[in-house]
């Protein structure tokens, strides 16, 4: 009796249960296909990386005895379609029980159930075993109640999870270092040489582009830094706990012309193509942590947990409670284009050309980037939410949408109207100033609001606040702005419109 088994690209966990023992009934399967390089125009180094750590995954299973087909993107055989493909194994090889692992990403989920509901066999469908979470416990969680706050959930995942915590307090006796978490990195820290794997990855570009699959981005076809096996993903762990655990929370928001990575770990596209755990990650920090408590304090530690334990574990929560009507969430009503410096990076606004740049040419920016840099312009100038979700998704290496769109629809733009966020998180020049030195060799200033080389995020801001009032005025922590606004000289919010209106109708110029 012939088993067939499906591993997606980012089910690349070799710790799983599945591959405990081998069966020489079994096959397994893994595909390149067109109709995932094309469903939004990806990254070079995405579709690369993803391409890498299969091939890398499968050679890995073969050496442990286990039966692989692998579909390369140019193989005459493959259909460039999930289904089709499986079709095809099925029939070929006479296969009598189908299996595959639980997707996380709602596209592929439907596709798959579909598909299975329409087999003549036997299907069956397992657990990543990859998260803490199942796919519906915040629904659980959240259920009877009116707001979805990520900090209730992260506190209670630390409680259950006995992470940083004595008896039932939490460690240290606070539950979040957030408020040390916003340092400006001035250059009074030594910031280790980032790691980097020198993958040479050649071969994968000429079968790209012989595919004549459309990308975005930049890529040295020798020095491909991610990881691209779970050895290499084990070895950016070590060197993350090694050289940058010490000074993470410090400046884990800061941002720097001179430093892409400060002291970030990198290590989210090795965790979402499930070459490494969340547990396995904070089991080694904790560690870390427990051997050096004298050097590194407890903020630094707490700091990187709460993305992992927290914040990435509600995200993809909020995703399966939320989908699929999620995806179509535009609260604000927002319509614009997006200009064309996000997919070129020429602009003369020095954060966005940084932040856009550092995202083209290596396919990553840190969250504070995404956030309160291209999120943030993005909101001001009130682009479409599906435009913005299609860049979010393509650009960065680590982008799988169960943790974009979340992120981006809710966290960045608001479009979900407060689901995930409790307030848009906007902001003028003056934050930028307060954490990167950004502004500092930028042809506008952030000290200016209405002249011709006034910031920019200045004017969008104020106009924003003005333009969503209807919807935003009786949010509890927009009182304050709208105070100030409301107290504005109509003099100047005129100018505040017309010159708001003037970036927004000729994005590409500033």
């Amino acid at each position: 009796m012939k088993k067939l088994r499906l591993i997606l690209g980012d089910q690349l966990n070799s710790e799983h249960s599945w591959f405990s023992e081998t069966d020489e009934n079994t096959i397994y399967c893994l595909f390149e296909m067109r109709q995932e390089t094309d469903y939004v125009t990806h990254h070079i180094q995405k579709i690369v990386g993803f391409f890498a750590a299969m091939r890398n995954f499968a050679a890995e299973l073969k050496n442990k005895k286990h039966t692989v087909v692998y579909f390369h993107i140019n193989d005459t055989i493959n259909t460039q379609n999930l289904t089709k493909n499986l079709s095809l194994l099925i029939k070929e090889n006479n296969i009598h029980t189908f299996e595959y692992l639980s997707p996380d990403e709602y596209r592929l989920d439907k596709q798959l159930k579909d598909f299975c509901s329409a087999l003549n066999i036997e299907s069956n469908v397992f657990s990543t075993e990859h998260f803490y979470t199942e796919r519906d416990d915040l629904k659980t969680f959240f259920k009877g109640k009116k707001q979805f706050l990520m900090e209730h959930f992260y506190r209670d995942m630390r409680k259950k999870h006995q992470i940083l915590m004595v008896d039932k307090q939490p460690e240290g006796g606070t539950w979040n270092y957030d408020k040390s978490n916003r340092n400006k990195w001035k250059g009074d820290t030594l910031i280790p040489q980032e790691i980097s794997f020198d993958n040479d990855v050649e071969k994968i570009i000429a079968a790209i582009e012989k595919a004549g699959v459309k990308s975005i981005g930049n890529i040295h076809p020798k020095y491909f830094e991610y990881p691209i096996s779970r050895e290499q993903s084990l070895e950016q762990l070590d060197y993350f706990c090694e050289h940058l655990l010490v000074h993470f929370g410090d400046y884990q928001d800061a941002m720097h012309t001179d430093k892409i990575y400060l002291y970030h770990s990198r290590i989210s596209f090795a965790m979402n193509t499930k070459m490494v755990s969340p547990k396995e990650i904070i089991a080694k920090v904790l560690k870390k942590y427990r051997e050096q408590e004298d050097d590194i304090h407890i903020s630094q530690v707490e700091g990187f947990i709460r993305q992992i334990l927290g914040w990435r574990e509600y995200m993809r929560g909020m995703y399966w409670m939320l989908m699929p009507d999620y995806k179509k969430e535009n609260f604000l009503e927002n319509t614009n284009k997006l200009p064309a410096f996000f997919w070129t990076g020429k602009t003369k606004m020095n954060c966005l050309k940084n932040a856009i740049n550092n995202s083209l040419d290596n396919g990553y920016a840190h969250h504070i980037q995404r956030l309160m840099i291209t999120g943030n312009f993005t909101l001001l100038t009130q682009i479409h939410p599906d435009e913005i979700d299609a860049w979010y998704l393509g650009i960065y290496v680590d982008a799988v949408e169960w943790v974009q769109l979340p992120n981006t629809r809710g966290m960045s733009q608001f479009a979900d109207g407060g689901k995930i966020a409790t307030k848009p998180y906007v902001s003028s020049g003056s934050y930028i100033g307060k954490m990167s030195n950004y502004c500092d060799a930028c042809v506008y200033k952030k000290t200016k609001k209405f002249e011709d080389n006034a910031c920019p995020f200045n004017t969008l801001y104020w106009n924003f606040l003005d333009e969503k009032k209807e919807k935003l005025a009786n949010n509890f922590r927009m009182k304050m702005m709208y105070s100030l606004l409301n107290k504005m000289s109509s003099e100047d919010r005129l100018k505040i419109k017309e010159k708001a209106n003037h970036i927004i109708n000729n994005l590409d110029e500033y």
